[in-house]
């Protein structure tokens, strides 16, 4: 049976909103009611949504789109822009790709929530979400940056959650084993196919899981949680 929330009133803004996960956590919250902003570097048009350029690791685009959302308090942000970078040995791979993967994934993520952070204090109210990774909480081979950044974004969300305790502001993190997303694709056949062998349940999960789990974190529902890391990985997870 299809889940529903509701967002009527709330404005979000999701990173890396224009494909895969972040793709389907904007439609969703769309189709749930709310005013979405996708930031994305490369934007597309989603239907319900309203798409803007946005490169997470320059802090001025950052600032001047949230100037375009002034005249109401931004109520959520997912934090999913992020980048995979090549499937490789530490050894092998090059300094300025782990500057990158690492820039991208945790700098940029701390950058958008150091902007956006202080208007939800005024407004009194927020909901983030940091889209992390299975490779963060075991970390996995020939992904060792992606693992390093994503094992960050899980100690920030923890550590932020305590510093806005005091607040009715809500942070957690979802850590997604691998998802069939264009990102995963990329990687071959091979790797993919040893994904799903390693997985309990078979398969990739489905950009939609994510995002309904997602859409959970940011409801009413969820007021408890806070400074969690929730797993959404077919079983994948070991602890």
């Amino acid at each position: 049976m299809p889940v529903s929330f509701e967002f009527q009133g709330r404005t979000a803004v999701v990173t890396g909103g224009s494909r895969g996960i972040g793709r389907a956590i904007s439609e969703l919250l769309a189709k749930s009611g709310a005013d979405v902003w996708n930031w994305d570097k490369d934007p597309v048009e989603i239907p319900g949504t309203r798409s803007v350029q946005v490169d997470i690791t320059v802090g001025e685009t950052i600032a001047n789109a949230i100037e375009l959302i002034a005249d109401a308090p931004i109520d959520i942000l997912v934090n999913d822009a992020g980048y995979l970078g090549p499937y490789q040995s530490f050894e092998a791979m090059d300094p300025s790709e782990c500057q990158n993967i690492i820039q991208t994934n945790l700098i940029g993520m701390m950058e958008v929530t150091r902007q956006i952070l202080p208007p939800m204090r005024r407004a009194a109210y927020g909901r983030i979400v940091n889209l992390g990774s299975l490779a963060g909480k075991e970390g996995l081979p020939n992904l060792a940056a992606y693992s390093a950044a994503s094992a960050g974004v899980i100690a920030f969300t923890k550590a932020l959650s305590r510093e806005v305790s005091d607040t009715n502001i809500r942070v957690n993190c979802v850590a997604p084993g691998p998802i069939d997303t264009r990102m995963i694709r990329d990687l071959g056949n091979e790797v993919v196919d040893d994904m799903i062998a390693a997985n309990p349940l078979g398969r990739l999960g489905d950009p939609a899981e994510v995002a309904g789990l997602v859409a959970w974190l940011c409801s009413e529902v969820s007021n408890f949680n806070t400074g969690a890391v929730f797993d959404i990985s077919g079983g994948r997870a070991r602890y």
